[in-house]
């Protein structure tokens, strides 16, 4: 038995590299428009090409040849002065990610606990407001709210990847999703590796936070504390001062 469902998970490349995927994939990248990578192609011309060299992509891809191109760093403003670096792949490096990101949610989606509300399907920020009044009304008032600062910059790619490959037991596919994680940043005219961290900016970022997050949620199940999470900033809601002092450090030592 194991060793069938080996081989049914090692079909999951093919899957992504489906036609009707692609079609998805493409479809999904033109409407959420952005703008160009370092290759300073638009998403106007992103038909042209995949027209012109789908095939070669994907035999590229099922050898494990393919190299996508350096990420565009964009410094945008924060609220509070400072500035958050986003990585912008190009337009092709994003329709493939979104490609990935649409069979790999089929694998993950289904498992994510309720009450994280950030980048899934039929999910929004709305939802997690009401969810948090919803405890207090209830009178769990002391609260603990923990943003995980510089999350997307810190995570470590091997936790992610030994993740997905512990569901998904495809080696093409980890390869190139590693491909992506690896794949050096442009900033300020100076190419920087990378050898931690999730861009944001790229398709596939949200749903790999979510896949490492998910380890966060199920914790605070396991422990039954009611909680709201959205992203990388989450809130855990309690009757007294002192239950929040103790859960706030129990769960600092376990992050």
């Amino acid at each position: 038995m194991p060793r069938r469902t080996e081989e049914l998970d090692c079909k999951m490349i093919a899957k992504i590299l489906q036609p009707k995927n692609l079609t998805l994939a493409r479809r999904r990248v033109l409407v959420n428009k952005g703008s160009a990578g370092v290759d300073k192609m638009g998403v106007d011309k992103l038909q042209d090409y995949i027209t012109a060299n789908r095939t070669a992509i994907a035999i590229k891809i099922l050898k494990g040849d393919y190299l996508p191109q350096a990420i565009k760093g964009v410094e945008i403003p924060k609220k509070n002065g400072k500035t958050r670096l986003l990585g912008v792949p190009t337009v092709v490096d994003r329709w493939l990610q979104q490609s990935v990101s649409q069979q790999l949610m089929t694998r993950f989606e289904l498992d994510f606990e309720p009450f994280s509300y950030g980048f899934r399907p039929k999910k929004n920020l709305q939802q997690a407001v009401l969810q948090s009044l919803a405890y207090i009304n209830t009178g769990y008032q002391d609260i603990v709210n923990i943003d995980l600062k510089g999350f997307f910059d810190e995570v470590a790619h091997y936790k992610i990847l030994q993740l997905i490959y512990d569901r998904v037991k495809c080696q093409t596919t980890l390869r190139l999703i590693r491909k992506w994680l690896r794949a050096p940043i442009l900033v300020g005219g100076k190419l920087m590796k990378r050898r931690k961290g999730v861009p944001q900016g790229s398709p596939l970022s949200p749903l790999l936070s979510n896949i490492l997050l998910d380890q966060l949620d199920k914790e605070l199940k396991r422990r039954g504390l009611l909680y709201v999470r959205y992203a990388d900033d989450f809130s855990i809601y309690t009757k007294s001062k002192a239950e929040a002092r103790q859960i706030g450090n129990a769960i600092y030592i376990f992050l």
